[in-house]
């Protein structure tokens, strides 16, 4: 049987593509594809992944460049269709530019580039990408934005409240939703949505970066793993 292709977009000032390449390459049965921003072939993708970075420098608003790019027209049609696709960091602004998900990013409530570890709990472990979390247990995921801070009309928080689209939120170590807990002002203490048909994910924590030992935390693992044994069962 052959390996499942799952494709990582890379926009010029992605830094985080080759992380998640080696994130993705490390689960057997899986192998990682780099899709160009030019590029209208996903290359028989069953998974499209929007890493983190500064995609075309951020300029204008982070990833309202790279919501115009030619393959995000293929991202926009693939999701269209059921297929899974997942934004980190950067990838999560695009997705919101695109309109794939509701909401805007803004500057951090400080006003100041954030780079740390945080934690995190995922509040809905009923989605393809959370299937393997518990719901009580907390997460160790760092966090690298300076324009993480998630806001949205309150008829669109009360629809994601309601259709249970809010995934993670940031908590504090014993996993109580907290405003000091809460490293860039979100609403509601979110830190990861999806659509409201399940398949289309973004986070602003970086779980690739939580995916060896080495790390220091293991804990975005089980994202991916998730995700891949939905993969593997369609």
């Amino acid at each position: 049987m052959s390996d499942i292709t799952v494709g990582v977009v890379v926009f010029p000032g992605s830094n985080c593509d080759h992380d998640t390449e080696h994130a993705v390459a490390s689960f057997a049965g899986f192998k990682p594809v780099m899709l160009w921003h030019n590029d209208h072939d996903l290359q028989g993708a069953k998974a499209i992944i929007l890493p983190g970075g500064f995609s075309y420098g951020d300029y204008l608003r982070a990833g309202s460049i790279a919501r115009f790019s030619p393959i995000m027209k293929e991202v926009i049609e693939f999701a269209g269709k059921g297929f899974p696709v997942l934004g980190i960091c950067n990838g999560f602004q695009v997705l919101l530019e695109s309109g794939l998900l509701e909401g805007a990013l803004s500057r951090n409530r400080d006003k100041k580039f954030l780079c740390c570890q945080t934690t995190i709990r995922a509040v809905n472990g009923s989605t393809i990408f959370t299937s393997l979390y518990p719901e009580e247990e907390v997460l160790r995921i760092p966090i690298a934005h300076g324009e993480g801070n998630y806001f949205a009309p309150d008829d669109v928080i009360e629809s994601l409240e309601e259709h249970d689209q809010i995934v993670f939120k940031y908590t504090d170590t014993e996993g109580r939703v907290t405003d000091e807990a809460n490293p860039n002002g979100s609403l509601k203490n979110i830190a990861g949505i999806i659509n409201r048909q399940g398949n289309v994910l973004g986070l602003m924590p970086h779980p690739e970066r939580a995916s060896e030992k080495q790390l220091g935390s293991l804990d975005g693992r089980g994202l991916f793993e998730s995700l891949f044994l939905h993969l593997a069962e369609v």
